[in-house]
């Protein structure tokens, strides 16, 4: 389980994350929708150990984050636009470079699977630096399952992705869900959040603003409660200012 208490990260005046708390459960697959400044990036950047709060907590099945951060590095796969693949490296070299570090055992079959999964066989000697920015997504995303983690953190996963990757990454998705792995995913797409979760969250000004079960959601009824929440805070932020 993922705990978060009383999270808040600050860059100088600018607060990200403003006291922020929720719980993930095992085999979870949540979405986090929100704006654009709303915290949903630098949440995902501190649960992947890439941030440290500025204050709270984050555990992780009891054990403080940032106090492990090895050992968490080992339960989390995370996916962003930062992809985190080495440019002159070809992509099989950074899955296999990706397999050494996390000290996969027969990493050849692992790396060969990966790769048939995200649909990057044809391009396997190719640097990482000659993809496109659909294919590095798919690089990014095939680094992230490498370990097989059981928590999956996907910031913005669909971002530069054809209709084809699109497809794939959402079978992808299922097939995690069906091994009841914990993913906490953010997107923009209201539509596509609501219909490969289990529960729905919306961030806004940095905190929790919205919590809803999925399957007990409608599209329009998201919709309704999104522009509502958003709204709030959007005007809440101009009386503040006047």
């Amino acid at each position: 389980m993922i705990q978060v208490r009383g999270l808040v990260r600050s860059f100088g005046p600018t607060h990200a994350l403003r006291g922020l708390d929720l719980d993930v459960a095992d085999g979870e697959s949540l979405t986090i929708l929100g704006p654009n400044g709303a915290g949903k990036t630098t949440f995902l950047r501190i649960l992947a150990t890439l941030l440290k709060p500025t204050g709270g907590e984050v555990r992780i099945n009891g054990t403080d984050l940032h106090s492990s951060t090895c050992e968490a590095r080992r339960q989390l796969g995370f996916s962003s636009h930062d992809s985190l693949i080495y440019d002159d490296l070809s992509v099989e070299e950074n899955l296999h470079f990706y397999g050494r570090l996390y000290g996969i055992s027969k990493r050849k079959e692992r790396v060969e699977e990966v790769l048939r999964l995200v649909g990057l066989r044809p391009r396997r000697h190719s640097r990482a630096r000659t993809l496109s920015r659909g294919m590095q997504q798919r690089l990014s995303l095939a680094r992230a399952i490498l370990h097989e983690p059981p928590i999956l953190l996907l910031d913005e996963p669909y971002s530069g992705l054809d209709q084809e990757a699109a497809r794939m990454l959402e079978e992808l998705l299922a097939a995690v869900r069906a091994e009841t792995r914990t993913v906490v995913m953010t997107t923009h797409n209201l539509e596509r959040g609501l219909s490969l979760s289990d529960r729905i969250c919306i961030l806004s000004k940095g905190r929790v603003a919205y919590e809803a079960t999925s399957a007990r959601l409608s599209l329009s009824e998201l919709r309704v409660a999104y522009w509502e929440k958003t709204q709030e805070a959007s005007s809440a932020a101009q009386g503040g200012s006047e």
